[in-house]
């Protein structure tokens, strides 16, 4: 997130392709010192040549917001899909069990987006629980991080701790989470 508000994320596009191009960390530093609005960093976004697959979600403080699907060798895609996982806008066929599971959490949040009894804090909540939240060797969750661009915060939220920093007020210190014990299996009854 920069001064302005405009917030940039990024999750992997699903492709293992290859090409010419920078890394989208590049990217999202370059959008955030140069665009304040979504439709600036689209513009940026898009003409620009990515080295990988990468799905980038942009938010501003007014609401805008707009998902940009890149990849090398490909036009890049905007989309106003209120949740992005781990694919693009085409899912193949016989997709992977990685695949599988990018689209099933995607449809999980959408239906928890469009059930008026879920509350922020419910849907804030579900980031936490599976199958958004991964314990799986191959492909586990990190941390989650909830922007608030109006306030310029962000909270990062691990099982039973949150982290809050906000622009202007970043306050120094460090965690560490045990994240315990992973699982090895691709059994798709665990998260």
């Amino acid at each position: 997130m920069n001064e302005d508000g405009l917030v940039a994320s990024a999750t992997f596009g699903g492709s293992r392709a290859q090409g010419r191009g920078f890394s989208v960390i590049l990217l999202l530093r370059y959008v955030l010192e140069t665009c304040s609005r979504v439709e600036q960093a689209i513009a940026a976004l898009s003409r620009i040549p990515i080295a990988l697959s990468q799905n980038v979600t942009l938010l501003e403080p007014s609401g805008a917001y707009a998902t940009v699907f890149l990849g090398p060798g490909r036009e890049p895609v905007i989309s106003a899909i209120r949740v992005c996982t781990n694919h693009q806008d085409i899912v193949t066929p016989s997709p992977s069990v990685d695949m599988t599971r990018s689209v099933e959490r995607q449809q999980v949040l959408l239906q928890a987006l469009d059930d008026p009894a879920t509350s922020l804090r419910d849907l804030i909540a579900q980031f936490l629980e599976t199958p958004i939240y991964s314990r799986r060797v191959r492909s586990p969750t990190v941390y989650t991080a909830v922007y608030w661009p109006g306030e310029r915060r962000v909270d990062y939220l691990w099982p039973g701790k949150t982290w809050g920093q906000r622009i202007g007020h970043f306050e120094c210190g460090d965690y560490t989470h045990d994240y315990g014990a992973l699982i090895a299996s691709d059994d798709s009854s665990f998260a």
